[in-house]
């Protein structure tokens, strides 16, 4: 089974969608953390983790790996059901493998960002124990945006983490319903995906003839509007 995490920051839309069966889990990161209005970082996420007791990821944004380890620490203390987000470089391509060390040793669970090749999954694997919970997240928009096939890194990454019961390998930047579907062939334990996409997850099952006619209607009402004729 998948696991469907909502990829959001707003307050009014996590408390929402918490209620969602659905959703298992909530990912956040600094982007969307400054589009939901935060100023205070620590003090914006205090009020998700105290929305929900599902599992939240919150990412350090340091950029120095010695700051990274110490911001780890310190989100890893504010709820029992946090992930601490690491991304797997920082901003000048250093992988960040004594940050994700460090704070497995210390029990801290993890959720490694910005992956993208399962050598990277591999290097991960090399730094932590068969206990503490990880989660690897695999942009696989993202790799489509600059034309590559996410496919094979998600199969390999999946094939390396098997002996890793802890491990769970994670759908990342979802661009359609669809990613769902496929994500779910593949194997992967989580999908991660803004509001709207999981609200059409929720719509799926619609016939090719109800698809047909309500694409249709949607022409005829806007040409109505718009006063069109011939």
């Amino acid at each position: 089974m998948t696991k469907i995490y909502c990829d959001i920051a707003d307050i009014n839309q996590i408390k929402i969608f918490n209620k969602k069966k659905i959703v298992k889990g909530f990912t956040t990161n600094p982007s969307l953390m400054r589009k939901a209005g935060a100023n205070n970082y620590a003090n914006y996420s205090r009020k998700i983790l105290k929305i929900t007791k599902k599992p939240v990821s919150c990412e350090v944004f340091a950029d120095d790996i010695e700051e990274m380890i110490s911001q780890g620490k310190k989100i890893n203390k504010w709820g029992k059901n946090v992930f601490v987000k690491v991304p797997i470089t920082n901003s000048k391509g250093k992988f960040t493998g004594e940050v994700i060390e460090k704070l497995n040793k210390e029990k801290i669970k993890l959720n490694i960002t910005a992956v993208y090749t399962s050598k990277q999954t591999k290097q991960i694997l090399g730094k932590i124990d068969k206990k503490t919970k990880v989660i690897i997240s695999i942009f696989a928009g993202r790799m489509g945006d600059a034309g590559k096939d996410p496919i094979p890194q998600f199969k390999e990454s999946i094939k390396l983490s098997k002996n890793f019961k802890n491990v769970n390998i994670l759908w990342a930047s979802t661009r359609e319903p669809y990613n769902y579907l496929e994500a779910k062939k593949l194997g992967c334990h989580i999908i991660t995906a803004p509001p709207n996409i999981i609200e059409k997850i929720e719509n799926f099952g619609k016939t090719f003839q109800k698809l047909t006619t309500d694409t249709v209607k949607g022409f005829l009402i806007d040409t109505k509007k718009s006063k069109f004729y011939l």
